[in-house]
């Protein structure tokens, strides 16, 4: 019987993914055509937003937006939650996009970065300027767009909503602007890292998308119980991400790997490794890093990370049994929690 209920949990969340695919889909197909109309070349930004839509991607952002909702008693044809599932993937694709430019990345989900298409069709078609910039230009913009329609799509919230909504964006762009800094300027402090790696990522991830379903679905109360489960889970998720960036196969990430250590990157792993290792403090201090020692010396604490990836999904786990949640949505948010923390891409 447990079994079936939990299958219903999932159906009803995957009914509400079907829903976001759907207005994602039409949503920027009416955007396309609107802009073709006026002159093609409007179509480019539009073009670039939904290209790396339509790529695919694991629908994290979404999924948890519509656990939080529906585990917290919404309904599974509430069109509210559908635009803020379709709004944080809307985000989230407008943060991959500028992150590659930042990041010097060529590739994501497996084809050319938006800036980096752009800038071969620059210098395909011998037009004026630099292409790099060209290339940059038309990902800042694209991403930016991608912002701009997320706002349009949760227009309707309620104002609770918005204040979670509000206080996820701005996370996104400071941790973003800090972990650029910290970088540039040779930062080392661990904890710091580890915060910047959360905000930016991990909260955003899980955190705020979870509460902002709960919000929608009128039950702030579950704030503190979402917060304990998106922080852990969060950090297990940054924590498998850094993993996937320098062990894992590019193929299968769809993006290359070893980028973090080659520019320096303070990830959360390297802050996790430095906390415990003096030979990785060392090595970070450094005005050129010895990347191949590092690789090394990451590799030997693999197994320890790997147990403190399960401590947090642990944690997670736990939170969601100190409030009344369907027995079937704290099994849902456990399965969920397994993904997010031993997947491969």
């Amino acid at each position: 019987m447990a079994s079936r209920t939990v299958s219903a949990a999932r159906q009803a969340r995957d009914d509400v993914i079907g829903r976001v695919e759907r207005r994602l889909r039409e949503f920027l197909a009416a955007e396309r055509t609107r802009w073709a109309a006026v002159d093609d070349r409007g179509t480019v930004p539009v073009d670039a937003v939904t290209d790396l839509v339509a790529a695919g991607g694991k629908r994290l952002r979404p999924a948890f937006c519509a656990a939080g909702f529906l585990a917290a008693g919404g309904t599974v044809d509430d069109p509210l939650v559908v635009d803020a599932a379709a709004g944080v993937e809307l985000i989230h694709t407008g943060a991959l996009i500028h992150d590659d430019v930042l990041d010097a990345s060529e590739l994501r989900r497996g084809s050319p970065a938006v800036h980096t298409r752009h800038s071969a069709v620059h210098t395909g078609s011998g037009w004026l300027g630099e292409p790099r910039r060209y290339g940059e230009g038309v990902a800042i913009i694209s991403g930016a767009l991608a912002n701009v329609y997320a706002d349009r799509l949760v227009r309707d919230l309620p104002p609770a909503a918005r204040d979670v909504w509000g206080e996820m964006l701005t996370e996104i762009q400071i941790g973003q602007y800090l972990d650029l800094a910290v970088a540039a300027e040779g930062v080392v402090e661990p904890e710091l890292s580890r915060w910047i790696a959360i905000c930016k990522s991990g909260r955003y991830s899980i955190h705020r998308p979870l509460l902002l379903g709960a919000t929608i679905a009128g039950r702030p109360e579950l704030a503190p119980v979402f917060e304990v489960y998106g922080e852990a889970l969060g950090e297990a998720f940054q924590l498998r991400d850094d993993l996937i960036g320098v062990f894992g196969d590019p193929e299968a990430a769809g993006k290359p790997v070893g980028l973090d250590l080659e520019q320096h990157k303070m990830t959360l792993l390297l802050a996790w490794a430095a906390q415990r290792d003096e030979r990785v403090r060392k090595l970070i201090s450094r005005q050129e890093w010895d990347t191949a020692e590092l690789l090394d010396r990451l590799g030997e604490s693999r197994e320890r990370v790997e147990r403190h990836i399960d401590d947090l999904v642990e944690r997670a786990c736990g939170a969601t049994d100190t409030v009344l949640l369907d027995s079937a949505w704290r099994q849902e948010l456990a399965g969920m929690a397994l993904e997010v923390a031993y997947r491969n891409r």
